[in-house]
């Protein structure tokens, strides 16, 4: 990304995975830092970044990919910050209970829409997006050059302070 940057090329990082294995060893081998480190360097980009979704963005490992001016999601993938197995594990210590605690969880593309935690959810094909890898690679170019002419009309002032107002608004609490 610093590389991207380095020669003003925008970044773009697709999400796939059901996160960071929350382990001992992997705390003692500094995952926790290397989420953060990431994050931070994100928000500071001096670059545009796109991110999508594309299949399960689960935990601290979509979290470190997941900082960005647009974020697309893919309608039938997921965003959280922990999965409904992790979740049901932690509250009732069952993970039979996923199907209980996904709901809650507002986990859906709709429901990071809803929530404006993502700007725009891509449909997919019947099926889903598997079914027609060529007519998803379309959707996904004309999205991201889309979102990228958008992103180039940006100072790079107006940029960095959009992407930090954008975080800042997630969760906030109204009365």
């Amino acid at each position: 990304m610093k590389l991207a940057e380095k020669f003003g090329k925008p970044v773009l990082t697709m999400i796939d995975t059901p996160g960071a294995y929350p382990g001992i060893g992997a705390e003692e081998r500094g995952q926790s830092e290397a989420i953060a480190v990431n994050l931070r360097e994100m928000c500071q980009l001096k670059v545009p970044i796109i991110v999508i979704v594309t299949g399960e963005g689960g935990s601290g490992g979509a979290l470190a990919l997941g900082v960005g001016d647009r974020i697309i999601m893919l309608e039938n993938s997921i965003y959280s910050v922990i999965s409904p197995e992790s979740c049901a594990a932690i509250l009732w210590r069952n993970t039979s209970k996923a199907r209980d605690a996904a709901d809650p969880l507002k986990l859906t593309a709709k429901d990071a829409h809803n929530l404006k935690i993502i700007d725009e959810i891509l449909h997919e094909p019947p099926g889903g997006a598997h079914h027609n890898h060529q007519i998803m690679a379309n959707k996904l170019r004309r999205a991201v050059l889309r979102n990228l002419k958008e992103l180039r009309n940006f100072s790079l002032d107006e940029l960095l302070k959009t992407r930090y107002n954008k975080y800042r608004k997630i969760g906030q609490f109204e009365e």
